[in-house]
């Protein structure tokens, strides 16, 4: 059975406030709207979306949904029923025995909502998912209440709604007045709509803070882990000095089988750390020859994929370089913006510092420069 799920993204949301509007939101590393159509397809049921979008928007949507089973986005009208209409008539030629219609603003569908709706479509031609009314409900005017109203058998209606596709298009096609959901067009033609159970998980993002109150329920717990790095490397004639991504003015440079940036490296193995994956030589061997001479920023981006690839965020970095010369100080603030263009966090999460050994050591005599880092990762628990 097909069964495609018009997953409306149309709507400004002037309530929502904001150049953006609230299904392009980002929640962790998605939007909104990829959210609510991951939540569509999570069980399995919902073979198709078709997105329902701002004339204009095709491509911006079309992008933001790359991967998933999606039709070609197609342009709403003027309110969401003309939307709706406009996206069950694109499918007219090939209809699905079954639509969906749920608000890009919903990212969050329970598990089983959509099975319980497509349950109740075996005996009935819709079906909503709807919660009961729990608060005390009055009606006001000028801000005086002028009466209580009966909750008794009052519910919030939710999305997705489910329709048998034939009779949601007719109602549709034959709608003389505007409505707020496709409910109430099968309504005034007399056909029954079932009630599933909805949720209070089930939040339509109207508000700044109905965002929030999804990012915390989306979000997984996220627990720091911290990790540290150190790395040293022999100054020589005939090679450059590249530290924290940043090329330096010396006689001198770093020898080793990469650029040997020491910062890098330390911040490497620091970031390893946090995550246990081991050190910058698990992943780039010095032995291979196809790290010689390497931009050491190719481990820095690895290094930050991983903590994408866990799901997890950098929270800070802390670089401290170990030498006499060169001077450190005029170039920091580059080296920070640097780092942070290569892991790609925002400069005030980023530190670089230098320190001398009071010409103690190695490092004193001028013959290397070592390094040292610490990084917290912020990880799911």
């Amino acid at each position: 059975m097909r069964i495609i799920a018009l997953l409306m993204a149309a709507g400004r949301g002037a309530r929502f406030g904001g150049d953006t509007a609230k299904q392009f939101a980002g929640i962790g590393n998605r939007t909104v709207l990829r959210h609510a159509a991951e939540a569509l397809l999570a069980e399995g049921i919902v073979t198709t979306l078709l997105p329902v979008c701002q004339a204009g928007e095709e491509g911006l949507v079309a992008s933001l949904l790359a991967g998933l089973p999606s039709l070609a986005p197609v342009a709403g009208g003027a309110t969401r029923q003309a939307s709706v209409r406009a996206g069950l008539e694109s499918l007219a030629s090939d209809a699905p025995e079954l639509v969906l219609i749920h608000d890009a603003a919903r990212p969050i569908i329970p598990t089983g909502t959509i099975a319980a709706l497509i349950a109740a479509l075996d005996h009935h031609p819709g079906a909503i998912p709807a919660h009961p009314v729990t608060d005390t409900l009055k009606r006001g005017e000028a801000c005086i209440i002028t009466a209580t109203v009966p909750r008794e058998h009052l519910f919030r209606a939710q999305t997705p709604q489910a329709f048998h596709f034939a009779p949601l298009l007719a109602a549709h096609q034959a709608a003389t007045a505007e409505v707020t959901d496709d409910a109430a067009l099968l309504e005034s033609r007399d056909l029954a709509v079932a009630l599933v159970a909805g949720s209070e998980r089930n939040i339509k993002i109207t508000h700044p803070e109905d965002l929030a109150r999804v990012t915390a329920l989306i979000t997984p717990a996220l627990m720091p882990r911290m990790g540290t790095g150190f790395d040293v490397h022999r100054l020589v004639a005939g090679r450059p000095l590249i530290l924290c991504g940043v090329a330096i003015p010396h006689p001198l440079g770093l020898d080793g089988h990469s650029d040997a940036d020491v910062g890098l490296h330390a911040l490497c193995d620091a970031i390893y750390g946090a995550l246990a994956e081991g050190d910058i030589g698990r992943h780039f061997p010095p032995s291979e020859v196809e790290w010689k001479d390497a931009d050491s920023a190719r481990f820095l981006r690895h290094a930050a994929a991983r903590i994408a690839a866990r799901g997890g965020m950098l929270a800070n970095a802390d670089v401290t370089l170990i030498c006499e010369r060169p001077k450190i100080a005029p170039y920091a603030d580059a080296m920070r913006e640097r780092l942070a263009e290569l892991l790609g966090a925002r400069v005030s999460r980023i530190s670089v510092k230098a320190t001398t050994t009071e010409r103690l050591g190695f490092t004193g005599r001028g013959e290397g420069i070592a390094a040292q880092a610490a990084a917290v990762v912020m990880l799911p628990d």
